[in-house]
């Protein structure tokens, strides 16, 4: 009987997001028969811990990066009382290069060595570490880890996340492989790393068609809206809410009858709110928060809208498109990846009056919804098989 393999999965926490939602997915599908699982975590907190397999072991978060996390004040008076210089300054070391920064990408990224200057190496020995978020996890199993096979991920655009590209080649340069989440992200990191374009494949989300359809089947007892447009991500610039704001104010003084529900939270709730409030949209849009169950709420609405700047993998799509829901999309790059325009939804450029247009015509002409819904149920869009690429590379 063959030993079981170690296996490490690096995330910085389970926040609700697309890569935490795919590292769940991941997991809830890995052979525990094959593989031993341990998870480390940076903070243990998020609302995607809850549904991690009982077979993963949760490692202990690493005990200092909380003091890189936490108010200066704070820390200086923990770690004064006790006498730890180092982290002291490696704490003042951080806060000046962070603020060199160009982008808080890169902050994230020139973070990383005063962080690491206080992290202990992990003692156990794995055959397969696996950063799987681009900057710190992927930069912890360089430094941090000892493993036969080491891969990264990057979940999104590499280019629209302006990073330091030095600091990554060298980073890329000591993993195995690093995996990508579609076609045009796999053609940006080859156009970005070129020296490096071996070590870049395509690894697809996992998504669970069977576990999904469950999941929207379950009953919402106060459901009580109507005409209704669904919207799932964080709430964060990236994803173009403001702009999908002013499609609906223009909705709104077209007198169309509609509601909007907002699935996710974040940094710009307090601004969307005042938004919402003084396009006097209160009785139209609500921002619903992160929901255990997102599924339920997506399969009872009439139309998905994502008006993103940029997608990597948009896992908040393909799930709508399993649930057969007509969608509206701005022309992001991988916009057309997800849908034919006309077959299975609309692209529109990124423009309030598009927006408006696109969602008045799909929400006042049910057999246009009817003909996407039915060209989406007859493909299949469940990725449960992209493990075995996985346990592919792991084996090699």
């Amino acid at each position: 009987m063959n030993k079981k393999k170690d296996i490490l999965f690096v995330m910085n926490n389970l926040n609700v997001g697309g890569a935490e939602k795919a590292l769940v997915s991941l997991l809830q599908v890995m052979d525990y028969d094959k593989y031993n699982v341990d998870l480390l975590l940076f903070r243990k907190e998020g609302l995607f811990l809850k549904q991690v397999p009982p077979q993963v072991c949760i490692l202990p978060v690493p005990e200092t990066y909380k003091y890189f996390d936490m108010p200066f004040s704070q820390m200086f008076k923990e770690n004064l009382f006790n006498g730890r210089w180092n982290i002291i300054y490696r704490r003042i070391q951080y806060k000046w290069v962070t603020r060199k920064a160009g982008t808080q990408a890169e902050a994230e990224q020139f973070g990383w060595k005063p962080i690491s200057k206080t992290l202990k190496s992990i003692q156990k020995r794995y055959h397969v570490a696996i950063g799987f978020l681009e900057k710190t996890p992927n930069y912890f199993v360089v430094d941090k880890v000892n493993a036969h096979l080491k891969f990264g991920f990057i979940h999104t655009d590499y280019e629209m996340l302006k990073m330091n590209r030095k600091l990554d080649t060298y980073y890329f340069s000591k993993l195995n492989n690093i995996l990508v989440v579609s076609q045009e992200s796999l053609q940006t990191v080859e156009r970005v790393f070129p020296d490096l374009r071996k070590k870049f494949l395509i690894f697809k989300n996992i998504i669970s068609k069977k576990n999904i359809l469950h999941l929207a089947a379950e009953e919402i007892f106060d459901f009580k809206y109507k005409n209704v447009i669904v919207s799932v991500g964080r709430l964060a610039p990236v994803k173009g809410y403001d702009l999908s704001l002013e499609a609906f104010r223009i909705l709104k003084e077209r007198n169309i009858s509609f509601t909007w529900l907002i699935l996710g939270e974040g940094e710009l709730r307090s601004q969307l709110e005042g938004n919402i409030k003084s396009y006097g949209l209160e009785q139209n849009v609500f921002l619903l928060g992160t929901l255990v169950n997102p599924y339920a709420y997506i399969t009872r609405a009439d139309v998905f809208l994502q008006t993103s700047l940029f997608e990597g993998d948009g896992m908040s799509i393909t799930e709508a498109k399993v649930l057969g829901l007509p969608m509206v999309l701005t022309n992001f790059e991988t916009a057309f990846s997800h849908i034919k325009d006309g077959m299975n939804g609309i692209i529109v450029e990124a423009q309030p009056q598009k927006v408006a247009d696109a969602v008045e015509n799909l929400l006042c002409n049910k057999c246009l919804r009817e003909k996407f819904a039915a060209n989406l149920h007859r493909e299949n869009f469940g990725t449960e098989s992209e493990i075995k690429k996985l346990y592919q590379l792991m084996e090699e």
